[in-house]
């Protein structure tokens, strides 16, 4: 009678083995949930808008500031028999003829036009690049991060060149012709006097065939070049510090914007080319930039100008990926990163 019996493994207080594995996964698709509507909050209408300014920050403030440089490259590109002492020693013969002031020719156009396209540029890319992401889901979008990159950026540019292009050209005209309108507006109203407002878009052929190739080479080698550094130094950038994160967006910047420049010279040059003043305005956009190419050889059309050029652009980029980095942080956005699913998990 006083023999203890072992509970039975039917007891209400034991419930069956299957009630416990089902348990368990109900959190699991709560925490899938709640992170998949904090990532809908974060990457939202906002998040583009902060990207957008952020990015005409970024390109008007760094092609402003290099504006001397710019011009200096123009003028090589537009008469290399004059302008053959290089950069420094050009610059100085600019000055020593017109006067400091012709070294920031083009300044309020630059300014003004860098702007629009960095708003449409920068923004424009983190929206393709994070709907993409969306569409593909972690994985997917991971394997093919390159792909995106180049696409989304791709399809930003497109889009940014249609307002950047009446302003690169009146850029140009007022570096190459100092009896110019040196303001945006007396520039445009000029050439829509003489030339119709095709005439602010003859250059938009050679700025698609210069801007979408250093725009896609921009992005994707800088995207590379900082997912390397970020592996060698065994952090990411959610561990890293900001000064850490700041110096490899510098870095891939520099590495990113003399691919970039490299990649879209030929097209560089022949935009300097059919924007200049007292050229041949006959025949079709395509017929005259065939024309521009034949006359000036292939060598010509990649090198006159690439050093200088090469210097500006890799400066130029650098320092627009930091800035960008900087103004997300100071807006308060967290920039969109590609994450890799075989990663560890963080704790």
């Amino acid at each position: 009678l006083g023999k203890v019996h072992p509970p039975s493994t039917t007891s209400p207080y034991h419930p069956p083995p299957q009630y416990h594995t089902m348990a368990p996964t109900q959190p699991t698709h709560q925490h899938a949930d709640d992170h998949h509507a904090h990532e809908e909050k974060k990457y939202n209408l906002a998040y583009y808008v902060k990207g957008a300014a952020a990015g005409g920050i970024c390109c008007s403030v760094t092609h402003a500031a290099l504006c001397p440089v710019d011009v200096v490259k123009t003028r090589i590109q537009l008469d290399p028999i004059k302008y053959n002492k290089g950069l420094l020693g050009s610059g100085r013969q600019i000055i020593a003829e017109e006067g400091a002031a012709a070294l920031a020719s083009g300044f309020g156009a630059t300014a003004a036009g860098y702007f629009v396209q960095g708003w449409f540029k920068f923004g424009g890319v983190e929206f393709f690049k994070v709907n993409f992401a969306k569409q593909l889901g972690e994985r997917k979008a991971w394997d093919n991060r390159t792909s995106i990159y180049l696409a989304s950026s791709a399809m930003a540019e497109f889009i940014a060149d249609l307002f950047l292009c009446p302003l690169e050209a009146i850029r140009i005209k007022s570096v190459s012709d100092p009896t110019f309108p040196k303001g945006v507006v007396g520039g445009i109203s000029k050439v829509v006097s003489t030339q119709g407002v095709s005439g602010l878009y003859a250059g938009l052929g050679p700025i698609l065939f210069k801007q979408v190739p250093y725009t896609m080479a921009k992005f994707a080698v800088q995207g590379k070049a900082a997912e390397y550094l970020y592996k060698v130094s065994g952090l990411t950038p959610e561990t890293a510090s900001k000064s850490t994160n700041l110096g490899i967006s510098l870095s891939s910047g520099v590495v990113a914007g003399v691919a970039a420049a490299i990649v879209s010279h030929p097209a560089d040059t022949l935009l300097s080319m059919i924007n200049k003043q007292g050229g041949d305005k006959t025949g079709s956009t395509t017929s005259r930039l065939i024309k521009l190419a034949r006359e000036a050889g292939f060598k010509k059309l990649c090198t006159v100008g690439l050093i200088p050029r090469c210097v500006m652009i890799g400066t130029l980029t650098a320092g627009q990926f930091g800035i960008f980095d900087t103004v997300m942080g100071v807006l308060g956005a967290e920039k969109f990163h590609f994450h890799n699913p075989d990663a560890p998990a963080k704790h």
